[in-house]
């Protein structure tokens, strides 16, 4: 199964809100959803942590774009 999207976790993560914050889930149905909602949101995190690393690399100090195929 192919992984999902940073935009398709995004919209899962905000169906699952949505669906807890109406407050007409049975308790164990919450508790699971947030559970799911947890690991989707450390996930999100993961990958715009990994995004941000990137952009640092091309990124220089003086706040020049390095070239992508200088080898860096």
């Amino acid at each position: 199964m192919a992984e999902k999207t940073f935009e398709e976790n995004l919209a899962n993560l905000e169906k699952i809100v949505s669906q807890l914050e109406k407050g007409d889930v049975p308790l164990e149905e919450a508790l699971k959803q947030f559970e799911i909602g947890i690991k989707i949101s450390q996930d999100l995190q993961k990958t715009l942590q990994n995004a941000e690393t990137s952009l640092a690399k091309i990124v220089n100090e003086d706040g020049s774009i390095s070239d992508f195929g200088d080898g860096e």
